[in-house]
């Protein structure tokens, strides 16, 4: 099982480069086969409880929604660092947000500079990613399908102007003249959950690569056949598409330290992310609804403190622990062995357990994480 890290490229008071260049330096000292970046202007959790008063790292990165652009952190990191057989990735970027010629040029620039390495990670996107901004968000999966082609056929024009009809991104005598890096274009990983973006990824994907909390281990493994089915459906050899999947990580000295986290504001706003079956299968309602997709729709900016305090007073505490890896090291990795039993072969780690009210034990928390990842070089 080879395994990823990702870090949040966040803006810190002190350096502009921090979290970034530890959370590298934490992947080469744990042996990483990958290090990841997401594609997000502002954040999953609501601004308004990742304060100093909830979370003490707020004091080094007071503005969760301060993400620096990972196209121009990851060009930089390959400048400055030898990667070795370290691949680098885009985990995942919005289908609409960016042109999906843009998309296109960045991706194939990093796969020239890597030598090789690089992973595009897409999907739909969210709708805090887009609307706010002026972009369209009706139709995602269609604007994701019609993106992803007009990538590949951007990649295979061979330097040819390129004209292509699209009810979203047409073309009209495009050049791309960037080549594939010893004639072979990076692979794509597609953030899929729905059947549609399921089936899209066995046509077309090198990997699937969904958020671990919209699915349970054995649902996991029916997602991952359906990809599979997609895959013989398209004359494709379903073993080629690596099974992927990012993971969130509580993790912390003692228990006590965990349990006293997962129940601090931010970590219960986090569970908005949740869609309303995953509420409704905790015995509880969805406090935004329903019929709430949870992480697609949510706009947590758009929420104040009050709001998100009273909208979180009642989240199941079992709610969080089947949203993310929780638990002690030994936990964790007991529970990510029961994903690898179900299919999965690539897990990309993102290190939550920092979200602690004293600093100190947030650092000690990432002792804990180091634990995490070099027991997943044993899996």
């Amino acid at each position: 099982m080879k395994v990823g890290l990702i870090e949040q490229p966040l803006h810190t008071r002190y350096s502009s480069t921090a979290l970034v260049s530890l959370g590298y330096l934490t992947a080469v000292g744990t042996g990483m086969d990958s290090y990841w970046l997401p594609d997000h202007i502002n954040s999953l959790f609501p601004p308004a409880v990742m304060t100093a008063e909830y979370v003490a790292s707020a004091r080094l990165a007071p503005n969760i929604d301060a993400h620096y652009d990972p196209w121009t952190v990851l060009g930089h990191l390959v400048a400055r660092n030898r990667l070795g057989k370290r691949r680098l990735g885009i985990g995942v970027t919005d289908a609409s947000r960016r042109n999906p010629a843009v998309t296109a040029q960045a991706a194939a620039t990093l796969h020239l500079m890597t030598r090789g390495r690089a992973i595009l990670g897409i999907g739909t996107g969210a709708r805090a990613s887009n609307e706010p901004y002026g972009v369209e968000w009706s139709k995602p999966v269609a604007r994701f399908e019609e993106a992803l082609a007009t990538i590949r056929t951007l990649w295979n024009s061979d330097g040819e102007l390129v004209t292509r009809d699209s009810p979203f991104f047409p073309l009209r005598n495009a050049a791309f003249g960037l080549p594939p890096y010893r004639g072979r274009w990076l692979d794509v990983w597609i953030a899929a959950h729905g059947p549609r973006m399921l089936r899209a990824t066995g046509r077309y994907a090198d990997g699937w690569f969904p958020a671990s909390f919209t699915y349970r281990p054995k649902d996991y493994a029916a997602g991952l056949a359906t990809v599979r089915a997609a895959a013989c459906d398209a004359g494709r050899d379903p073993r080629s598409i690596t099974a992927a999947g990012l993971f969130f990580v509580m993790t912390g000295h003692s228990r006590d330290h965990i349990e006293e986290a997962l129940d601090s504001p931010p970590m219960r706003a986090f569970a908005l992310n949740a869609p309303a079956p995953l509420w409704a299968a905790h015995g509880a309602n969805h406090p935004l609804g329903g019929d709430f997709t949870g992480a697609q729709d949510i706009i947590p900016q758009t929420l104040d403190e009050r709001t998100v305090l009273s909208l979180t007073a009642d989240v199941p505490p079992t709610l969080l622990r089947e949203m993310l890896l929780t638990g002690t090291p030994a936990d964790i990795l007991d529970q990510l062995a029961e994903w690898r039993d179900q299919g999965l072969q690539y897990p990309v780690i993102s290190n939550i357990s920092g979200l602690q009210r004293r600093l100190g034990r947030g650092l000690a928390a990432n002792v804990s994480f180091a634990k995490v990842l070099r027991g997943l070089r044993k899996l």
